[in-house]
């Protein structure tokens, strides 16, 4: 599976772009997790080992939690990263380019049962080769996909605050300036970033960190997020 680009427009016409992991990346991260997972579990077994009977019982909690949880909170609570997806520079996100939340997360994992047969991921290895996003059984279901996170889509930077309305009509080209701002203000000085902002006091309703914030705001809201 060769990784496809996906291009989606928000309801303002700013146009992001997706780059779809394929099986290889993802086959990586998860392996890596799995040892991360592995590791965890020895390492939890030893004093669990001493506690006899309970010990044995908190233990097998454990494994399911590891098993079953592991993902779900790495990725709700985690930017959609596993440390393996953080390690191969990967991301689960919506469809449509938003940070996934619980309720995807727990439907896309609990597919795994799924997608791993009959052996090896079988279904989700097909599902990610005849889907031309990548995307295995899970993922359809959910209403999500892996992405390359490094290096694409436009706005995945943008902090995640709360959307707000804009204030005023802006033009295309202006509301493609607030993005791009929102997108590179972590690579400025808090300085930086506030001295821009006050360029765009009609936009603000103040100065300094608030400003930046509400510039923030208005950029998730342009790119169609809640």
């Amino acid at each position: 599976m060769i990784d496809t680009i996906r291009e989606i427009e928000t309801p303002e016409g700013i146009a992001l772009r997706l780059r779809a992991a394929g099986a290889l990346p993802r086959a990586q991260a998860w392996m890596i997790d799995l040892v991360v997972r592995g590791v965890g579990l020895v390492i939890a077994m030893i004093p669990l080992s001493l506690l006899g009977v309970a010990g044995n019982g908190v233990a097998m909690l454990l494994m399911f939690g590891m098993t079953w949880a592991y993902a779900v909170v790495c990725e709700a609570c985690f930017s959609g990263q596993t440390v393996g997806k953080r390690a191969l520079g990967l991301r689960v996100v919506h469809a449509d380019g938003t940070p996934v939340g619980w309720l995807p997360s727990v439907v896309r994992n609990l597919l795994r049962g799924v997608d791993i047969l009959p052996g090896v991921y079988g279904v989700g290895l097909a599902s990610t080769l005849l889907d031309p996003h990548a995307r295995r059984l899970g993922d359809i279901v959910a209403g999500t996909m892996v992405i390359h996170a490094n290096e694409l889509p436009p706005g995945q930077q943008v902090p995640d605050v709360p959307a707000l309305p804009l204030p005023l009509v802006l033009a295309a080209d202006e509301q493609a300036a607030l993005v791009e701002f929102a997108e590179r203000a972590g690579q400025l000085g808090t300085q930086r970033q506030e001295e821009l902002a006050g360029l765009l006091r009609p936009l603000t309703d103040g100065d300094g960190p608030a400003a930046v914030r509400q510039l923030m705001a208005h950029a998730n809201w342009l790119l169609g997020r809640p």
